[in-house]
């Protein structure tokens, strides 16, 4: 069942002339639209989801929620109601290349009456599923999982998972804990789960998670480090509001601090779920500077970069336009803490290291990181190893570097399929 992906668009990044200065309205997060799909779909109640990203990763999982039963309209880009029913097989379900939905969903697969299947691009192979699968089957889910212990996999679904605890290494991925979590309080007996390895990456999305069960009426108790309790119990169903993308706004607010300009991401609440102190922090460390008011979240740039030594655990999304930024800067940088990084779309941390190398930086690649001592960049062909996040990074860099040309920017499409046409015009008007 892989998924035939679309045709390479090879891609010519445009370069600024002048200033990048604008106001862009980007769609909702892809991480708070995965997670509210999923609560929707098994909450006691009809829900609506406002202002959602619609983009491949979400489309796909909405399809896969679809395949268990549940009404999903995608109809209107900006309200998507959703309406929940009995989950279940027999049921494929496409994961693309999606970490959110090979990991969210087969928790929820498990509380459906029948067979649901699992596939997705060649790449979503390679993916580490592990974790998650054990922990399920200590649960008492039959799963059946390929040699390498992730997808194809096929949950044999038995209407219920009894719950109690389950002890899990989730230090590849903080969407292992998420993914028990969201559908934890329909276990029968809720669910204890304990973390036992190196720190799990990604905190604030596990933050994410827990306000969002919160919000739908789930008991969770994250008082004990690496230790989540949910109590069992109804869900109930609501309306979600999606914020802006935050990861997906960072090369918007690169361009400001290449060209020394000034970029307004509209919309931004005054409470957000995303890690937004923590970028405002990586930025102005950079260079820029970050400020939020009534018409948005705005950040500022000089046109002149600073190397930075920072610790990117939290926000690992985010490594490919630091990477890209530091390339720019006047000295050099060191980012660390993201050896989880190796398992996402592609191995990121590799992938980097090759692709600013080619563009003439000097690096060095750490089991967990980068260091990049800047350069006179040239002209290259940029690979983007199917992932959009490299895009964004070579894109940043074709801003100041004219003739980087991106083997395939179509992968774009996987969280911003107008990302290509929003960039274009952003440069246009600088």
């Amino acid at each position: 069942m892989a998924t035939v992906t679309a045709e390479p668009r090879p891609w010519l990044a445009p370069t600024a002339s002048a200033p990048v200065s604008t106001t862009v309205r980007l769609p909702g997060s892809k991480s708070m639209t995965a997670r509210a799909l999923i609560l929707s779909a098994l909450a006691d109640g009809p829900s609506v989801i406002e202002r959602p990203l619609r983009a491949r990763d979400t489309e796909l999982m909405a399809a896969g929620l679809r395949a268990l039963g549940v009404a999903i309209d995608t109809t209107d880009s900006e309200r998507w109601p959703v309406e929940p029913g009995p989950l279940r097989g027999p049921a494929r379900v496409d994961v693309g290349l999606a970490g959110t939905i090979m990991r969210f969903l087969p928790p929820a697969a498990a509380l459906a009456e029948g067979v649901v299947e699992f596939d997705g691009d060649p790449h979503a192979r390679n993916r580490p599923l592990r974790p998650i699968i054990e922990a399920l089957r200590s649960l008492g889910v039959s799963i059946d999982a390929s040699a390498s212990g992730g997808l194809p996999l096929t949950v044999h679904g038995a209407g219920l998972v009894e719950g109690g605890e389950a002890v899990i290494d989730a230090s590849a991925s903080s969407q292992f804990v998420s993914g028990l979590l969201l559908s934890a309080p329909r276990f029968t007996k809720g669910l204890v789960l304990r973390h036992e390895g190196p720190p799990v990456p990604s905190a604030p999305h596990l933050r994410m998670t827990t306000h969002m069960l919160r919000a739908a009426g789930a008991a969770v108790d994250e008082s004990v480090p690496d230790v989540w309790t949910v109590e069992p119990g109804a869900l109930t169903g609501r309306t979600w509001v999606i914020e802006p993308d935050l990861s997906g706004a960072a090369p918007f607010f690169a361009a400001a601090m290449v060209t020394g300009g000034a970029v307004t991401l509209a919309g931004w609440p005054a409470e957000s779920w995303q890690p937004v102190g923590r970028l405002a922090e990586l930025l102005t460390a950079l260079g820029a500077s970050v400020t939020q008011g009534p018409e948005g979240l705005t950040v500022r740039g000089t046109g002149t970069l600073r190397g930075i030594t920072a610790d990117l655990s939290e926000v690992s999304e985010l490594t490919p336009v630091i990477s890209a930024l530091a390339a720019l800067a006047g000295g050099p940088s060191e980012l660390r803490g993201v050896a989880h990084i190796r398992g996402h779309e592609t191995d990121r941390i590799a992938a980097l290291a090759a692709e600013l190398s080619k563009a003439g930086a000097e690096i060095t690649e750490f089991p967990d990181g980068l260091r990049i001592e800047p350069a006179p960049l040239r002209a290259t062909s940029f690979e983007t190893y199917a992932d959009h996040r490299m895009a964004h990074a070579a894109a940043v860099i074709g801003l100041a570097v004219p003739g980087i040309n991106l083997t395939d920017v179509a992968c774009t499409s996987k969280t911003l399929p107008e990302f290509p046409e929003l960039w274009a015009g952003l440069v246009a008007r600088s």
